[in-house]
C-alpha cells in the first residue's frame, strides 16, 4: 500500500497554456512506466496553473510603469538641455548628480525590500536615464560638444554596468540602445564609406551573438535581448550589403573600427569556446553573415538603370538568394530558443528587403502593374516555404519531446 505523501513544491507557478498541455499528457505516461504514483502526479500538476487573463493586465501594469519611467527619464534630460540655464554649470551639475544616485539607491532599497517588480524596473529605468543626463550635465559644463558620440558611449558604459551589477533588465535596456548609437557612429564619425556601414554593422552582430550565447547561462533575460539585437544587426548588414554599389569606397580603417573589430573576435571566441555545441554555431553563422555582406558589398555592378546586364542580375540574385536563407536560419533560431521576436523580425525584414530590391533592381525591367504581380508572386511563394518550414521543424520539436530530453522551455 502506497503511504507516500507528497512535499508541497510552494506555490503554484505560472506555465504557458501548451507547456502545461504538454505536462497533463506526459505524466499519465509517467504513471504507466511507473515513475511516479497517483499522490505524485497530482502534487506535480497541482504545482503548476495556466497563466491568466489577470497576468495579461499585470502586464499592462509594467508597460505602463515602464513607459513612465521613460517619460520621467526623457524629461530629466530635457531639463537638463533647457530649463536649467539659469543656474551655474556646477548647480546644474550637483542637481542631475543627486537626483540620479537618489534614483539609483532607491531602486535598489525597493528590491532589498521585496516591493513588486515592475515598480522596482521603472525606478532602475528612471537611474539609468538620469546617468545619462548627468554624463551630458558634466559634459556641458566642461564645454564637451554634446553632439559627439563618446558621450553616448559613457552612458551606455555606465548603464550596462549598472545592469550587471544588479542583474536588472531596464538598465540593460538603456545600456543596449545608446551603446547601438555609439557603435555604429563612434568609427563613422569622421571618415565612412558603404563598405565601413556594412562591416560595422557585421561587426556588432557578431558581438551581440557572443554576448546572447554568454549571458544563456548567467541571465536569461539579458540573452534575450543580445539575441534579438544580433539578429536585427545581421538582417541589416546583409541588407545594406546588397545595395547596389555600396562598396565603391574602400573600408575606411580608423582606431575605433579595429577596436570592434578585436571585440567581435574576442566575444564571438568566448561564445564558441565556453558554450559549447548549438549555441556556439549562433556566432559563427554571424561571423559567415558578415563575410557574405563583405563579399556582396564588393561586387560592384552597373549603376546605369537603363542598362541591365547578367552581372546585375546575379547581383540582385545572390543578394536576395543570401537574405532569404539568413530570414530562414533566423525563423529556425526563434522556434528552438522559444523567440517568437526574432521570427517576426525575421519576416517583417524579409518583406522590407524584397520590397526594396523589387523597385530598387527589377523595376527597371518590369514595370507597372506586372511588379505588383511579380511582387505579390514572389511574397506568395516565400510565405509557402515559410509556413512550410516551420511546419516541419514544429514536427521535429514535437518529436524530440518523445524523449525526458525534449521538454518544453
Amino acid at each position: 500500500m502506497d503511504t507516500y505523501t507528497p512535499t508541497p513544491l510552494g506555490a503554484p507557478r505560472e506555465v504557458r497554456p501548451d507547456q502545461l498541455a504538454w505536462l497533463r499528457h506526459e505524466i499519465p505516461l509517467w504513471q504507466d512506466a511507473g515513475l511516479v504514483s497517483a499522490p505524485q502526479a497530482s502534487a506535480i500538476l497541482g504545482s503548476y496553473h495556466e497563466r491568466s487573463r489577470l497576468g495579461v493586465r499585470l502586464s499592462l501594469g509594467r508597460i505602463l510603469l515602464a513607459l513612465g519611467g521613460g517619460f520621467v527619464g526623457i524629461g530629466l534630460i530635457w531639463l537638463v538641455a533647457a530649463n536649467l540655464d539659469r543656474f551655474s554649470p556646477s548647480v546644474r551639475f550637483a542637481f542631475v548628480a543627486v537626483l540620479w544616485l537618489a534614483l539609483l539607491a532607491g531602486g535598489e532599497a525597493l528590491a532589498a525590500r521585496g516591493t513588486s517588480r515592475p515598480v522596482v524596473g521603472a525606478v532602475r529605468l528612471m537611474a539609468a536615464l538620469a546617468f545619462g543626463a548627468t554624463i551630458f550635465q558634466a559634459a556641458q559644463s566642461l564645454q564637451v560638444p554634446a553632439y559627439e558620440p563618446t558621450l553616448m558611449g559613457v552612458w551606455a558604459a555606465g548603464a550596462l554596468l549598472h545592469a550587471h551589477v544588479t542583474r536588472a533588465f531596464m538598465p540593460l535596456l538603456v545600456g543596449v540602445g545608446t551603446g547601438l548609437f555609439w557603435w555604429i557612429a563612434q568609427p563613422l564619425w569622421t571618415d565612412a564609406s558603404g563598405l565601413t556601414v556594412v562591416v560595422v554593422f557585421g561587426l556588432g552582430a557578431v558581438t551581440a551573438a557572443g554576448l546572447a550565447v554568454v549571458s544563456d547561462a548567467w541571465k536569461p533575460s539579458f540573452a534575450w535581448l543580445w539575441r534579438l539585437v544580433a539578429a536585427g544587426l545581421a538582417l541589416v548588414t546583409l541588407f545594406a550589403a546588397a545595395i547596389p554599389d555600396i562598396g565603391n569606397d574602400d573600408i575606411r580603417w580608423s582606431g575605433w573600427l579595429i577596436a570592434e573589430a578585436v571585440a567581435a573576435a574576442v566575444v564571438g571566441t568566448a561564445a564558441v569556446v565556453l558554450r559549447r555545441g548549438t549555441r556556439a554555431l549562433e556566432p559563427v553563422g554571424a561571423a559567415v553573415t558578415l563575410l557574405v555582406a563583405f563579399g556582396i558589398a564588393s561586387w560592384t555592378t552597373g549603376t546605369d538603370t537603363d542598362n541591365i546586364d547578367a552581372s546585375d542580375w546575379g547581383h540582385a540574385i545572390v543578394s536576395v538568394g543570401a537574405y532569404v536563407l539568413l530570414a530562414v536560419v533566423l525563423v529556425a533560431l526563434g522556434t528552438i530558443r522559444d523567440h517568437p521576436a526574432i521570427t517576426w523580425l525575421a519576416m517583417a525584414g524579409l518583406v522590407v528587403f524584397t520590397t526594396f530590391q523589387s523597385f530598387a533592381v527589377f523595376a527597371p525591367i518590369v514595370t507597372g502593374a506586372w511588379l505588383f504581380v511579380v511582387l505579390g508572386t514572389v511574397f506568395l511563394a516565400t510565405g509557402f516555404l515559410f509556413d512550410r518550414a516551420r511546419r516541419e521543424l514544429q514536427q521535429v520539436l514535437e518529436t524530440d519531446t518523445d524523449s525526458p530530453e525534449g521538454a518544453p522551455r
